[in-house]
């Protein structure tokens, strides 16, 4: 029997990943699907006026090979051993700690979950109000979000068919965007962004955090989708297929925002798109392109983390934990969002957490790497009575502190914030005496089996 067919959908847990189910082509696609976002046109809409459409399309690619690298770098523990983020943590944070990199990563998740669910049900609805004469936002809200509720208890099962079959849909649809933005907007998007002199220097810095910053939430908790991954994926591989996966999506998402906003002055995809297609049966399968792209990402990096992070703090199921992670996002009030006037309150948002994401990137990295030699003992990461119990203040004191000097440089936070949480960590792990326990044991060794829900 395949490794496939032996796990079943919706199953997840915390215990070390020993059935594979994605190969290097499916994880590709997955990622592909699962980095269609909605909020990357925001992004790209926060850059009229600033960067000519040169600088936009190379910061955006710095972006996306630093992403490709971080995810490489920060997934390779779950990989190996089959761990997931939260568990992870443990080394760095402690049992008890861990609510602090879990909660962080979570919040901005089931955020970035109602913003694009709300995205999604107003593609929805301008189909249903262009072929049916009904108009009804909040119904589609509601129904959207009860639909990838149901999708997401299937784990990543579902999440591998989804993503799989999706990916052609969604690569074709946004060559097809792109093309009609361009064609209709041509002459406005040479006049106010191609011809434009635009800048090298701080704000195109600051650009390459700000696509970054988007998918700054994935490199923590990448493992829990490497451990997924086929063992015989060797590492170096790894960061050509998050950046090609990454970067094609990113791409078309952050130059149609851009185009689209300078063109226009709206930063709604879905005025924008109605006024850019004049063909209603390419308009329809514009918006439910767009509707599209919400699952498939919502599914994977909207609900997963913040799913993981349920299961380890209140020891829930999976599917129980999908379930709550969905209504949760019914309370994010994301038809405030969405806003004209809301694009630079959500560009601040994602730098300002960016600055928290930041040095717990670096505090896992550090320890991994530097302090434990890239080996673990699965044992003791499992043992709430062992030497990882309660909270271990180094991780917590150095997240801060990179985090107070990210918040001095919000354009490049995450960038800021690396160097001095890692420093900082080091320092007191190696210096501080109620950190050592940390350390204790770099032996691997498998866990005993049925290794507690915690597990």
């Amino acid at each position: 029997m395949s490794e496939a067919q032996e796990k079943a959908a919706g199953e997840e847990s915390l215990a070390p990943q020993e059935t594979r189910i994605m190969d290097r082509w499916s994880y590709l696609l997955a990622w592909l699907g699962g980095c269609v976002s909605i909020g990357t046109f925001a992004m790209g809409s926060s850059l009229v006026g600033q960067l000519n459409m040169l600088q936009a399309v190379v910061a955006i690619a710095i972006g996306c090979f630093v992403i490709g690298v971080a995810l490489a770098i920060n997934g390779a523990a779950g990989h190996k051993y089959g761990i997931p983020f939260m568990v992870q943590a443990r080394t760095a944070f402690g049992f008890s700690g861990t609510r602090l990199p879990g909660l962080v990563r979570a919040v901005p998740a089931v955020v970035w979950f109602g913003f694009q669910s709300w995205i999604g049900a107003g593609a929805l609805n301008a189909v249903s109000a262009t072929l049916l004469g009904w108009d009804n936002l909040v119904a589609w809200f509601v129904i959207f979000q009860l639909l990838q509720i149901a999708l997401s208890v299937y784990g990543f099962k579902g999440i591998k068919w989804l993503e799989n079959v999706g990916s052609v849909f969604i690569i074709g649809s946004l060559v097809y965007m792109f093309y009609a933005v361009i064609t209709k907007f041509g002459g406005a998007i040479n006049e106010r962004i191609t011809n434009i002199e635009g800048t090298w220097g701080l704000p195109f810095w600051g650009a390459t955090m700000l696509f970054l910053g988007i998918y700054s939430t994935m490199m923590l908790n990448v493992s829990d989708y490497s451990r997924e991954l086929h063992k015989n994926v060797r590492p170096g591989p790894l960061t050509t297929i998050y950046s090609m996966s990454i970067l094609p999506a990113t791409l078309f998402m952050g130059l149609i925002g851009l185009m689209v906003s300078g063109a226009t002055g709206t930063a709604d995809p879905i005025k924008v798109f109605s006024n850019a297609v004049d063909n209603t049966p390419l308009l329809v399968t514009t918006l439910l392109f767009i509707a599209f792209a919400q699952v498939t990402t919502n599914v994977l990096n909207n609900v997963v983390p913040p799913a993981y992070v349920l299961m380890d703090l209140f020891r829930l199921s999976f599917r129980k934990s999908a379930v709550v992670v969905g209504l949760l996002a019914f309370c994010t009030f994301p038809w405030v969002l969405v806003k004209d006037e809301s694009a630079s309150g959500l560009q601040m948002f994602v730098q300002t957490y960016s600055a928290f994401l930041g040095p717990i990137f670096a505090v896992l990295v550090v320890d991994y790497y530097v302090l434990r030699g890239r080996r673990l003992d699965l044992v003791k990461l499992y043992d709430e009575n062992g030497p990882y119990r309660g909270v271990n203040w180094a991780g917590v004191l150095a997240t801060l502190a990179g985090a107070a000097v990210a918040l001095s440089f919000p354009a490049i936070s995450w960038y800021a914030s690396l160097l001095p949480a890692g420093v900082v960590y080091y320092l007191l792990m190696n210096h501080w005496a109620p950190c050592r326990r940390f350390l204790d044991g770099h032996e691997t060794v498998v866990p005993p089996v049925g290794a507690g829900r915690r597990a």
